[in-house]
């Protein structure tokens, strides 16, 4: 076995909740009388609050008021993770049961807020898999840094070479990567861009497809 654990992303990964994200976006701009710019908003995810605050200063210029779009987008995102279960992603459950069943550590690394990324994870029923679950609001430089992945590692006690990693943005997949980590992507909103690819890491289109390849390749020793 070449791995002791794995530490995963949440938002567009284990839940889909990007398009959740992005639509309430849009409303808040709206509400505000602000432009959707989409390029602009598609280069945040994966980016903790100060990441996500600078792309949005820098793509819409001087005459944006952060703090009041930010508040209408905050205010209409909480109204609906904090109260309603969104959706697991495709394979999702069989994966997390297989690494359990096969007494892997499991961690998720996630740029969200404490308090909501820990909401939206028990809402889902699948906080109970994580031995340790670290945000974005406990580290300086949030993701493509990968301090995030560095302390999710270190909170399990177990090298970042001998952890898997699980990633749906080029933000995160840049992170996970620049940790010295196995890292598997499986894209959501944004495709992997030449530059990302180049990283040479895994490139899934869920995680239905990861698990059957880890059986495959992996742990060949372990009984499916």
């Amino acid at each position: 076995m070449n791995f002791d654990a794995a530490i995963f992303d949440m938002d567009g990964l284990l839940l889909d909740t990007e398009r959740v994200c992005m639509r309430v976006f849009k409303q808040a701009c709206a509400a505000q009388n602000v432009p959707f710019l989409e390029d602009v908003y598609l280069s945040i995810i994966g980016c903790n609050a100060a990441g996500i605050e600078q792309i949005l200063r820098d793509g819409y210029g001087a005459g944006l008021d952060y703090p009041t779009l930010h508040s209408e987008w905050k205010e209409r995102y909480k109204a609906i993770v904090m109260h309603q279960a969104i959706p697991v992603k495709e394979g999702v459950v069989e994966l997390l049961e297989w690494f359990k069943h096969h007494n892997i550590a499991l961690a998720v690394a996630t740029s969200s807020n404490q308090e909501v990324a820990l909401v939206k994870l028990r809402l889902a029923k699948l906080d109970h898999y994580f031995s340790t679950i670290t945000t974005g609001c406990e580290v300086k430089s949030g993701k493509p840094d990968p301090e995030i992945y560095l302390l999710a590692a270190e909170r399990l006690a177990v090298e970042p070479s001998r952890c898997l990693a699980f990633e749906d943005s080029n933000n995160g997949t840049k992170a996970a990567v620049a940790a010295n980590m196995e890292t598997y992507q499986v894209p959501d909103l944004v495709k992997p861009s030449d530059e990302i690819i180049a990283l040479g890491h895994e490139v899934y289109p869920s995680l239905s497809h990861v698990l059957q390849k880890l059986k495959e390749v992996v742990l060949p020793d372990f009984i499916n």
